[in-house]
């Protein structure tokens, strides 16, 4: 009685060793698997490698929304300024300091060494 049931277990596992042979360390499977390695992770063309491009585009395309929206804003500003006369002074007095021939101009400036003391 001990033999049979020491062949039984031998026998399972010699078909586990066959169905090994024969399917999992076949040439083709292995040399798929490899190809599949090396293409997720080796080549320059790789999983990984167009993961990250794809990040990089869409932060691009990002950027661009953003200066786009950019453009049109400074475009209609553009567009405001240069078809209004009195926009266009307003605009010069308050960036460029420039004044009338008659006025004086007084730029107060806050000394921020003594504001941070307090």
């Amino acid at each position: 009685m001990p033999a049979k049931k020491l062949i039984k277990d031998i026998q399972p596992k010699s078909e586990r060793v066959k169905f090994i042979q024969k399917y999992i360390v076949n040439k083709y499977t292995i040399t798929i698997c490899l190809f599949l390695v090396w293409m997720v992770f080796f080549d320059k063309t790789s999983f990984l490698v167009i993961h990250e491009l794809n990040g990089e585009i869409s932060k691009y395309e990002d950027q661009l929304e953003y200066y786009k929206a950019e453009y049109e804003k400074n475009d209609r500003f553009y567009k405001k300024l240069m078809n209004n006369k009195s926009e266009k002074e307003k605009y010069a007095r308050e960036n460029y300091f420039m004044k009338k021939p008659d006025e004086e101009i007084f730029i107060l400036v806050v000394d921020s060494t003594n504001s941070a003391k307090k």
